[in-house]
């Protein structure tokens, strides 16, 4: 049997808009809806149809093809589309939006307020979220860490196995539903008489009802208490990320699924070193001796103690750097740098030897400034030039 145009199922003129378009596939998948035609399979094979149709017009690639060749488009390749949909669930899915559903697979019976379809049935309620805090040293980030630590949560009930029933006798089929796990009910629209599905209330979708209630837990299926839980941390975390934990927050009523474990990032100040993203910052202060005589130096690291040299004439100012011994990133390759700021140091106290000495230097001609000397680029320019501003 021969394909009918697009153009006449949607009954649009072929200069239609894509808002008329669209409008003119609602309207035509809302007349063979199957809600509305339940056992009707000429209307599910209209409504299978208007959905191709849709498809390929609702696209401006594919509707210029059709225009061109008509449905031989289809056999040229090319991303024109157009085959056929085999299911209701593929329509719903690509085409939810249409009828108010949002592309989740809706469609009529949320088009009219009612609920989702149910995709099979459930236990319980789901868990909440809980939130903790862990904190990491420095050689934390550096390695990343394993941590354990005891987690005060709502856990599953010991003596009914998170059930909320007394025994395995003491759960029967829920009465307002039938056991199915959703009520329908019948609408008055301006279309007629619409049916719509919906959750049940009373069993949450699990079909099932509890008879007598464990008495430990009072049928909820949960019990406070603790869990002990091995974090598994990578390196590269920073002050304020978070990693979810699937399933480790609280448990889920009378069965339902646990809810996650939020953790979020802390990490303790170093005595000695600063954190600027992936780079790590020491400053180093030196007397006037060393930076003018140049000096060897031992300065804390990640992971110790380094020594470097520092070479004469080294103004204040300067920013040393050790290659790679800063952090790594946590969704990336390679580390960041320790920067060492060179700072002179100037004492506050001075005995009277000192300042002799300090008043020969400055009498000393190779002590004075000479003229035409131009100041270096300033601090800031430099940390600008490192991280890259």
């Amino acid at each position: 049997m021969a394909k009918r145009d697009y153009y006449e199922i949607l009954e649009v003129a072929k200069g239609a808009t894509a808002e008329e378009i669209k409008k003119a596939y609602r309207k035509v998948a809302l007349k063979y809806h199957p809600d509305r035609n339940q056992g009707d399979k000429a209307a599910e094979d209209k409504f299978k149809e208007a959905a191709e149709a849709y498809e390929v017009l609702s696209d401006p690639t594919k509707k210029a093809k059709y225009d061109q060749y008509g449905h031989a488009a289809n056999d040229m390749g090319g991303g024109y589309g157009g085959g056929g949909y085999g299911n209701m669930e593929d329509i719903f899915r690509n085409f939810g939006d249409i009828f108010g559903g949002g592309g989740g697979g809706g469609g009529f019976e949320d088009f009219f307020g009612g609920g989702r379809r149910s995709g099979g049935q459930q236990r319980g309620r789901k868990g909440a979220n809980l939130r903790i805090k862990v904190k990491l040293t420095l050689q934390d980030v550096a390695n990343g860490v394993t941590k354990s630590i005891k987690v005060k949560k709502q856990v599953a009930c010991a003596t009914c196995d998170g059930s909320g029933a007394k025994d395995k006798n003491s759960v029967g089929r829920c009465t307002h539903c039938g056991g199915s796990g959703v009520v329908r009910k019948v609408t008055n629209t301006f279309l007629g008489q619409m049916q719509t599905q919906s959750t049940c209330p009373y069993c949450n979708g699990s079909g099932q009802t509890i008879t007598k209630k464990c008495t430990t837990c009072n049928g909820i299926g949960t019990d406070y208490g603790e869990e002990q839980l091995d974090l598994n941390l990578p390196a590269g975390l920073q002050e304020g990320m978070q990693m979810s934990v699937t399933g480790k927050g609280n448990a889920g009523e009378q069965g339902g699924p646990a809810g996650d474990l939020i953790v979020q990032i802390e990490v303790e100040k170093h005595p000695e070193l600063e954190i600027d993203g992936q780079h790590v910052i020491y400053h180093l202060f030196l007397n006037y001796a060393d930076i003018v005589l140049g000096c060897s130096v031992e300065v804390p690291t990640i992971e110790g103690r380094a020594k470097i040299k520092v070479p004469a004439g080294t103004q204040a100012g300067k920013i040393l750097r050790l290659g790679s011994k800063g952090l790594p990133s946590v969704n990336s390759y390679g580390k960041g740098d320790q920067l060492i700021i060179v700072n002179v140091y100037s004492p506050t106290e001075l005995n009277a030897e000192d300042k002799k000495l300090l008043e020969k230097m400055r009498e000393s001609p190779g002590f004075k400034p000479k003229s035409g000397l131009k100041t270096e680029r300033g601090f800031f320019d430099k940390m600008k030039d490192i991280f890259g501003e």
